[in-house]
């Protein structure tokens, strides 16, 4: 029987995390230990070698997710081992798991088999505290705004107008919406409010896309919380907010540094979701990343229809980045799957569903192809894969003029991306990258959301009510129609409906919401039934987490 991620991660040898920063030329005192296998890098270091030239930037994005599973986050792993084995110096910038998904559906997200992300049970629980801060600063702003409100409400805010909710880093769908300061008025003003997953905060978001504290403090500043009786915006500057937040942020936005399980250098750090956030880890570790090794791969979330157009059109906008390389990341279960098998059907050779699934494939390649950067497949292969499955899914690529490579790493470590790693450091040299957004920045807001639903959906259009379309208007009006647009959409389907597998087109999509990140400078569209406070399934994570006889963790995955 095979070992479980956790099982393999737990005999790992793992070399205190000073060794693990002398890869990378880290200084002693550039380095913040966080106990013998975690540590964080120093503002002062980072601030150090701001001279240095980049190394290439490589992005790991997927198809669009199915029960079956893709393995983003492993190939992403497995492909940072597969470059240092052929002998590059290469770092992985991943984001942090948030405790919903992992007490949830997910279970864990460090990698899996021998292509992980250790100290894993850490990782995925409460790794260095960062989203504690992220949610407690978060919260500060909450409570600054009915203390604000409550005593003289210099700036007007109205109560009714109120925009910024409370968050915490579990799923609870009871919270979403609640109403709160009831009980008279020594508890407040009541007015009705909710709660979002602390990866859906602003500050989350904020935190990010900052390039460093003084940045991270003006963009907090930034944040509109309400609106005064006549519109007119109320920020948290105005409830003298921001350097209290930056006070309790200060620690956490030191990029983490952690190791594989074969002792390469790994920053984690950062973690919105790409459904509902703009899914990429921060800007400050993906910089620094990049003036410590020749070679950067970093992940994006969920498909590359979110994730990847988050990261090219929001991420790499606002921090000046220029990817070199994308790896899309399959599975011919996944491909199945979108093929029409179901998920208890997937053991048995079905090469027409294959064919039939990869209309999802070549969608998302067409989709990248828009971005300007090479793209290479690669495809992560479970052992009951049969070989006729895995060359039609090369032939399809083929016809793109995509090469698609086996990718063995969750049974094999570094040894199963070293052909696939070859290929890619090869392309990330060879400047054929020419790298530009799917929009400009002029482009109203209305239709920067209609340019990604038609040119990355397949959508007709989108709509929305008279209520929504003058918010946009609004925003504009504001001053934010510069501003990127971050569309909330489920991950499962290129349409707002998780039931259209495969690669539906002439749908439209309704956006039911629009809200303003002014601090993290995007707008966010939130479109059909997406919830930014996820729920718990019917049969929740949690239920096979625990303890053993032996005080080890036991259920993460």
């Amino acid at each position: 029987m095979a070992k479980s991620d956790i099982e393999i991660a737990r005999e790992a040898t793992l070399k205190p995390i000073g060794d693990i920063a002398q890869k990378l030329e880290i200084p002693a005192d550039g380095l913040k230990p966080f106990g013998h296998d975690k540590g964080k890098l120093t503002q002062e270091f980072i601030d150090s070698i701001q001279d240095r030239p980049d190394g290439k930037l490589i992005l790991v994005t997927a198809i669009s997710p199915t029960p079956a599973g893709e393995g983003k986050t492993t190939t992403t792993v497995g492909l940072g081992d597969g470059l240092n084995r052929i002998g590059k110096k290469a770092v992985m910038c991943l984001r942090e798991p948030s405790l919903g998904p992992c007490f949830g559906m997910k279970g864990g997200a460090a990698g899996g088999g021998y292509a992980q992300v250790v100290p894993m049970e850490d990782i995925n629980l409460h790794f260095t505290g960062d989203f504690h801060a992220i949610g407690t600063a978060h919260n500060l702003l909450s409570a600054l705004v009915d203390n604000h409100i409550q005593w003289e409400n210099q700036a007007g805010l109205d109560p009714r107008r109120v925009t910024w909710k409370r968050v915490m880093d579990m799923n609870d769908r009871m919270l979403r919406d609640i109403t709160i300061g009831l009980g008279g008025p020594g508890n407040g003003t009541p007015r009705q409010s909710g709660f979002d997953i602390t990866v859906a905060s602003e500050i989350m978001a904020i935190f990010c896309l900052a390039t460093d504290l003084e940045d991270l403090e003006r963009r907090i500043g930034n944040i509109v919380v309400g609106y005064t009786r006549d519109l007119k915006p109320v920020h948290a500057r105005d409830v003298h907010a921001p350097g209290a937040m930056t006070v309790l942020l200060k620690d956490a936005f030191m990029p983490n540094l952690v190791q594989t399980l074969e002792n390469n250098p790994a920053f984690i750090h950062g973690g919105p979701f790409a459904n509902i956030a703009h899914g990429c880890n921060s800007v400050i570790a993906t910089r620094t990343a990049l003036k410590l090794a020749d070679y950067v791969v970093t992940e994006a979330g969920f498909g590359a229809d979110l994730g990847a157009e988050k990261f090219f059109d929001i991420k790499c906008r606002k921090a000046g980045l220029s990817p070199d390389a994308v790896v899309l990341v399959a599975t011919a279960r996944a491909l199945k799957m979108h093929g029409g098998v179901a998920k208890d059907q997937l053991g048995s050779e079905d090469i027409d569903a294959i064919r039939k699934g990869c209309e999802n494939l070549g969608r998302h390649i067409r989709n990248l192809k828009q971005f300007g950067v090479p793209i290479t497949v690669a495809i992560n292969r479970f052992s009951a894969d049969t070989d006729g499955e895995l060359a039609a899914i090369r032939e399809f690529c083929a016809e793109f003029g995509v090469k698609a490579f086996d990718a063995t790493h969750w049974a094999d470590g570094s040894a199963g991306t070293a052909e696939l790693a070859e290929h890619v450091a090869a392309v990330a040299d060879s400047g054929q990258a020419q790298f530009h957004t799917l929009y400009d920045d002029d482009m109203p807001l209305w239709n920067k959301a209609r340019h990604i639903a038609r040119s990355l959906y397949g959508a007709d259009d989108i709509i929305a009510d008279k209520k929504v379309r003058d918010q946009f208007a609004r925003f504009e009006a504001d001053g934010y129609g510069h501003f990127p647009v971050c569309m909330a959409k489920t991950q499962y389907s290129f349409s707002t409906d998780p039931a259209l597998i495969g690669a539906p087109s002439g749908h439209e999509v309704p956006i039911r919401e629009v809200r303003l990140s002014a601090g993290a400078e995007f707008i966010v569209a939130v479109c059909g039934d997406i919830m930014t406070m996820p729920g718990l399934p019917r049969v929740p994570s949690a239920d096979n987490i625990r303890l053993n006889e032996q005080g080890q963790v036991e259920g993460l995955f």
